[in-house]
């Protein structure tokens, strides 16, 4: 039992970490229309920020978060309009046509980040390294915690600014309906851009955290970009709210799998879990995707 609460715990924890990514990339598909294949490059982004400050500077691996949605931000804001302008150009297939073009953006960050850092395997050092939290019989790394606990903060900024400001509502119009909402007064090709950075700088912060609690490696990119497919596909397409359902979730699958199976087993399970998913319920678990 106590290895079975311990499992889930780190689970969660983990779970938590990913939503923040799996909701700006839930939130740049219903703005953009576009699946972003470059997500997992922008986690390895980050961690890889996070070991240069860390190892090269000599402070500690969380002071890169602010830098990094600010940097890899505005990195996203000037690509975003790229995307925008492949995803709406009248070509015969302009979805797939940005579908490429995110692929060709992995591609490219990954041979700079393998050109740059080679297949090694870097650490993020920071001061909460080792240590534990004692809760009943349950073991939980501080670090993790701490993970988690930014990560929600983080995305309960995002739900407030979604929810609660003008600027939320226009991005949830252009997500409706984008015809509708630039003949109301929103400029949508310039809210494409700011909602591309946002989750551009989003997605580096959490890869901050993913490098802290793990490692960094160019190679571990694609991973994260199953992940991040897998929790929208479970969501729904567009779905930003089921999004952090579907991320607990999927971390409470790898880790009850590679607990009891071995972390080999994994993405079986995981892709197991996909096709079950889309079996039943297409439009995802909350029944709101596209």
């Amino acid at each position: 039992m106590d290895l079975l609460l311990q499992t889930l715990a780190n689970g969660i924890l983990i779970g938590g970490v990913v939503a923040t990514f799996a909701i700006g990339f839930q939130l740049t598909f219903g703005v953009l229309h576009v699946i972003d294949f470059a997500v997992g490059a922008w986690v390895i982004l980050g961690g890889y920020l996070a070991y240069f400050m860390s190892s090269l500077l000599g402070v500690d691996g969380f002071l890169a978060l602010p830098v990094a949605f600010v940097l890899f931000g505005t990195l996203g804001y000037l690509i975003g309009p790229i995307i925008y302008r492949v995803r709406n150009s009248r070509t015969a297939r302009p979805e797939l046509m940005a579908l490429a073009l995110t692929f060709g953006l992995f591609t490219l960050l990954r041979g700079g980040m393998l050109t740059f850092w080679g297949f090694n395997t870097r650490s993020v050092d920071t001061a909460l390294s080792g240590g534990s939290l004692m809760i009943g019989p349950v073991a939980v790394p501080m670090l993790r915690v701490v993970a988690f606990a930014f990560a929600m903060a983080a995305a309960a900024a995002l739900f407030f600014m979604l929810y609660r400001t003008r600027y939320g509502l226009a991005i949830r119009a252009t997500a409706e309906n984008r015809e509708t909402a630039g003949l109301m007064g929103v400029d949508v090709h310039r809210l494409s851009a700011t909602v591309y950075g946002i989750y551009a700088g989003l997605t580096a912060m959490a890869g901050v955290l993913m490098g802290a609690i793990y490692s960094v490696n160019p190679e571990i990119g694609l991973r994260y970009t199953l992940f991040a497919f897998f929790i929208a596909v479970l969501a729904g397409l567009g779905s930003v709210g089921g999004a952090i359902l579907a991320a607990l979730f999927l971390g409470i699958i790898e880790a009850v799998v590679a607990t009891y199976w071995g972390s080999a087993y994994s993405h079986l399970a995981i892709f197991a879990t996909l096709y079950l998913v889309l079996l039943v319920a297409p439009k995802g678990i909350l029944g709101r995707g596209l």
